[in-house]
Parts: C-alpha cells; sequence; structure tokens
C-alpha cells in the first residue's frame, strides 16, 4: 500500500512557512507587516533571504514581501481558496453598480509590470482584508504575481466579472 503525498509548490511551502513563522514570533510577524512599503522592506529581507528569495531580484523581492505582509495583516490561520478578482468585487457594496470596484480592476489590469502591480495591490489587498471575511488564496497570488502578464490579468477580470454577472441574475 502506497502512501500519496502531496507535492508542495516552492510558493506553497512559502505561504504554509510565512503562517507558521507570523504564529510562533510575533517579532517576524512585525517586521512583516511592514514588508509591503518600500521605505521598510528592508525589515524582511532576514526571512525572505532565509527561505531562499533572491533579494538582489526586484521583482522577486518585492512580489514576496506584498504577499508577506498582506498574510502577516491577516487574520486567516491558513491560506484561503479567495480568488483576487472575486475578493475586490466582494470588497464594494453592490447597490452602487460596482464602480468603484470596476475602477480598482480597471487600474490593477492597467499594469505593465509584477512591481506596478505590487504597488497598487498593497492599499487594495488591505481594503479587501478589512471588508471580507474570506481568506485569500495566497499561494496562488504569490504565483499570478511571480508570473504576472495578460493571462493574469485575463483571469482576474474572469473572475471579477463572472461574479458580476452570477449576483445580476439572481435579482
Amino acid at each position: 500500500m502506497s502512501t500519496i503525498t502531496e507535492r508542495r509548490t516552492r510558493s506553497g511551502e512559502f505561504i504554509s512557512y510565512l503562517f507558521r513563522l507570523c504564529q510562533q514570533d510575533k517579532g517576524a510577524a512585525a517586521r512583516l507587516r511592514r514588508a509591503a512599503n518600500p521605505a521598510t522592506e528592508y525589515q524582511s529581507w532576514e526571512v525572505l533571504g532565509g527561505f531562499g528569495i533572491k533579494l538582489d531580484n526586484d521583482t522577486e523581492r518585492r512580489v514576496h514581501a506584498l504577499i508577506a505582509s498582506a498574510l502577516a495583516n491577516s487574520r486567516a490561520e491558513k491560506n484561503g481558496s479567495l480568488k483576487l478578482g472575486k475578493a475586490i468585487f466582494d470588497s464594494y457594496p453592490k447597490d452602487n453598480d460596482s464602480k468603484q470596484a470596476k475602477a480598482r480592476l480597471l487600474r490593477l489590469l492597467a499594469c505593465d509590470s509584477a512591481q506596478e502591480a505590487c504597488l497598487i495591490l498593497r492599499p487594495l489587498l488591505k481594503l479587501i482584508q478589512s471588508r471580507v471575511s474570506q481568506p485569500l488564496d495566497y499561494e496562488l497570488l504569490l504565483n499570478e504575481l511571480l508570473w504576472f502578464g495578460d493571462k493574469t490579468k485575463a483571469r482576474w477580470a474572469q473572475q471579477f466579472y463572472a461574479r458580476e454577472e452570477r449576483e445580476e441574475s439572481s435579482l
């Protein structure tokens, strides 16, 4: 009888590591909470470098720092299943025709690089965490930012607009 083991991705290992670290070391969690701010990002380098993140690669470092900060700021105890497009949609009241949500999504979709997306996502992730109780899928978001491109943006738009269509059809 063989045991089936789940193959973990590097991103999955990073997310699991962050959850364990934040639960065990409140000082490290506090440093990670400041990682999304470019002025204080360096405080997270010990954790990022210790995991093998290339600190001299701006994109890799900033993407991992953003996700580490968002995870440390979240109330989640484990990785969630909420995708970014749906989370943006769920962050705004449905009675105002989602104009603010669409504007936020469109600004994110206009990004040309993962670094630019990180700058736009920083306040957006804080907004999502303050308004949506379901935890984000941080592993998926990390992978989407590491492989940022048109396919990633199309997935985010699909998640957002598919959610919007379901809301309209239920009325």
